[in-house]
C-alpha cells in the first residue's frame, strides 16, 4: 500500500501526536521520504525513524535499525540498495492538538507563499548547499520564467521547475542541464540534483 504524507499527517493530528508536522505539504510517499531522508523546517525523517523493513530481489525480507539507515542530507542506505521498502516504524510524542494543527497550518502557509504549489512540479530540483543559495544563483542568472517547451523555471521560486501544461521529460531534463550550465559559467559552481532520475529517456 502506498502511504502518502498527507494521510500520515492527518492520522498523527487526530491522535495528537507530534514530530512529523514538517512533512505537511510535501508531495510524496513514506517510502520515498525514507530513501531521500526528506526534511523541512529543521526536521528530517531520521529524527522519527526507529526501524524499516524491505524486501530484496530474491524475496528475502530484512529489517534495519536507525543507525543502519546511514541517513545523510537527502540520502540513505536505500540509495545504494536495489530493494523495495515495505514498512517502517516511527516514534512520535504526544502533544497539544491545537499546537500541532497550528504548526501544520504555518508550514502550509509558508509553502503556499514561497513555492509554486499551483502548478505541477517534482518539488525542489537542486540540493541545498551550505555555501550558497541555489535558488538565488538561478535567479541572478536571469532564469526565472525561462522555459524549454512547457517546462519552466518557477517565477515564484527559482529552485522549482514547473509544468506549464504539456512539458515532457525531455523538456525538463534539457532545462535542468541549461540551468546547471548557466550557474557553472556565472558562479563557477556545480549544483547537484535533489530529485532522482529513474530509467532512460
Amino acid at each position: 500500500m502506498v502511504f502518502l504524507f498527507g494521510k500520515l499527517s492527518n492520522i498523527a493530528l487526530k491522535e495528537e501526536l507530534t514530530g512529523i508536522e514538517f512533512l505537511s505539504g510535501i508531495p510524496g510517499t513514506i517510502g520515498g521520504a525514507i530513501r531521500m531522508n526528506a526534511g523541512a523546517y529543521g526536521s528530517e525523517m531520521k529524527d522519527v525513524i526507529i526501524s524499516t523493513k524491505y524486501i530484496e530481489k530474491n524475496g528475502k525480507i530484512k529489517k534495519i535499525n536507525l543507525k543502519e539507515h546511514e541517513f545523510e542530507y537527502r540520502n540513505s542506505i536505500f540509495s545504494k540498495l536495489d530493494v523495495i521498502i515495505l514498512e517502517t516504524t516511527i516514534e512520535l510524542k504526544y502533544g497539544n492538538k491545537d499546537d500541532i494543527s497550528n504548526r501544520i497550518n504555518e508550514y502550509m502557509k509558508n509553502r503556499i507563499e514561497k513555492q509554486p504549489l499551483d502548478l505541477p512540479s517534482a518539488g525542489s530540483v537542486f540540493k541545498r548547499n551550505n555555501n550558497f543559495i541555489i535558488a538565488k544563483m538561478i535567479d541572478e542568472c536571469g532564469l526565472k520564467g525561462f522555459r524549454i517547451g512547457d517546462a519552466a523555471v518557477s517565477e515564484k521560486h527559482a529552485g522549482f521547475i514547473v509544468n506549464l501544461g504539456k512539458a515532457t521529460c525531455k523538456d525538463v531534463l534539457e532545462l535542468i542541464e541549461y540551468i546547471k550550465e548557466k550557474v557553472r559559467k556565472k558562479f563557477n559552481q556545480d549544483i547537484k540534483l535533489e530529485i532522482l532520475m529513474i530509467g532512460d529517456m
